[in-house]
């Protein structure tokens, strides 16, 4: 199976000209630069003229609730919501119901996703303060990697013993991916609140229980344990400015020990939503103030942030609709991410070629993904056609997580995917969803 896609501008490593690829099966078989001049024969032609190409999407952190929680979303609609955002590989968190915390349970997660999932898969192997043994029983070059909870959130799986915590990263050949915030600053603000507003409070203050000093105690004593065991870390969904004096932009990320992520939230929204859009807005860690956003988007911009990613979590409707201290933190993103990437592009928060590193290169980079993440001549086909210029509004009829909502909707864009491949094959045609197979477990080159 041949496909053409023609004469579109071709965005890849900080090349952005017009150019044709053509796909053979599963892999870009070749890069035509400039106008297409020779007759190429291809079973399909598509025309990409005032389209960008890129690559698909590589997002290093969702939950999709399989197995246990799948009144809130499971592998298959999670991914076809992701590929419907141009999200072409995702990796999963271990925090289901049973937790991914045994080998015999991560590999149920792949099963499942071997037929069920239509973007490329990866799943965490998860750490808790008792696994030790089957946590450095991981296999490297097909697993993605660890998750280890400093800080209680969704699913509870909290790491706090100290000796636990220096054998794993003493021992563990994987990256250690961490969800940081500091249990008993958190314990201790929550209960302070509690006594002080009832249990109506308002959801403006999560972001004074879920606080910056929280994030930072804990983000700051995983960094320091890293170094001192020679650990690979990666700190997940970084919100707070503060937490921005524990990482450098003085190395290329290949030579890097210690990493962050920024999640789409976290640069988009601040305390001023919390009014409007209360708990369908409250994150672990929370969303927090304007100059965190700024200080997370120029931590972006100058590569003291390496990777950008969606903490894809839904709950239901009616979950979300409770208290404060009984409404679930999370929210669904895969569909929305890149399209909220593409109008901070508009409003010249980023670059293009900025949101093609954080967001495809670099994950790739990371995790040393093998032969996805680039529009190189033999990687996989994942690709995806986004049109600049095509304004559309998120409403309950075109979301496609099984929750049925989103913390954008009513909001406009003024970029779409109008088509995304996976492995060669279109899987969303800028309207629906293609059935045309299922993704694969990615591999690394570890």
């Amino acid at each position: 199976m041949k496909t053409l896609i023609k004469n579109t501008s071709i965005l890849n490593e900080d090349i952005y000209k017009k150019g044709s690829v053509l796909i053979e099966n599963d892999r870009i078989k070749r890069i035509i630069w400039g106008d297409l001049k020779e007759d190429i024969k291809a079973d399909e032609i598509i025309d990409g003229t005032d389209k960008v190409l890129m690559p698909g999407v590589i997002d290093d952190q969702v939950h999709f609730r399989e197995p246990g929680l799948t009144h809130k979303g499971n592998i298959h609609s999670e991914s076809r919501a992701a590929v419907a955002g141009g999200i072409t590989s995702y990796m999963e968190m271990p925090n289901t119901l049973p937790q991914a915390v045994t080998q015999e349970e991560l590999q149920k997660k792949y099963d499942i996703a071997a037929e069920s999932s239509i973007a490329n898969y990866s799943f965490h192997m998860g750490a808790t303060n008792k696994n030790l043994e089957e946590v450095l029983k991981t296999d490297k070059k097909s697993v993605c990697g660890v998750k280890v909870f400093m800080g209680s959130s969704t699913g509870n799986m909290l790491v706090d013993n100290p000796e636990t915590l220096k054998e794993i990263f003493s021992n563990c050949e994987l990256i250690i991916s961490s969800h940081c915030e500091d249990e008993a600053t958190v314990k201790g603000n929550t209960q302070a609140y509690k006594e002080k507003y009832g249990k109506d409070m308002s959801f403006k203050y999560h972001p004074e229980i879920r606080s910056a000093e929280a994030c930072y105690k804990s983000s700051s004593k995983a960094a320091e344990l890293a170094h001192k065991t020679g650990a690979r870390l990666h700190i997940l969904h970084l919100s707070s400015a503060k937490e921005m004096e524990i990482f450098s932009n003085k190395l290329p990320l290949e030579e890097k020990k210690v990493t962050g992520e920024a999640c789409i939230h976290h640069m988009w929204f601040t305390d001023k939503d919390y009014d409007k859009k209360g708990a369908f807005i409250k994150w672990n860690p929370a969303v927090k103030y304007e100059e965190d956003r700024e200080a997370i988007r120029e931590a972006v911009n100058n590569n003291t942030i390496d990777v950008i990613a969606t903490d894809h979590a839904p709950h239901t409707f009616e979950e979300k609709s409770n208290d404060y201290f009984h409404a679930p933190s999370g929210g669904p993103l895969v569909q929305h991410a890149l399209p909220a990437m593409l109008e901070m592009y508009h409003q010249g928060v980023f670059t293009l070629e900025k949101i093609v590193e954080k967001m495809c290169h670099h994950p790739a980079i990371l995790f040393e993904v093998e032969k996805r993440g680039f529009i190189r001549e033999g990687y996989k086909a994942d690709l995806v056609l986004v049109d600049l210029n095509e304004e559309w509004k998120v409403t309950e009829s075109n979301i496609l997580y099984k929750c049925g909502w989103s913390p954008f909707t009513g909001d406009k864009f003024r970029s779409k995917v109008k088509a995304t491949f996976v492995n060669g094959k279109m899987v969303y045609d800028g309207d629906k969803i293609i059935e045309a197979g299922f993704g694969e477990r990615l591999t690394f080159d570890r």
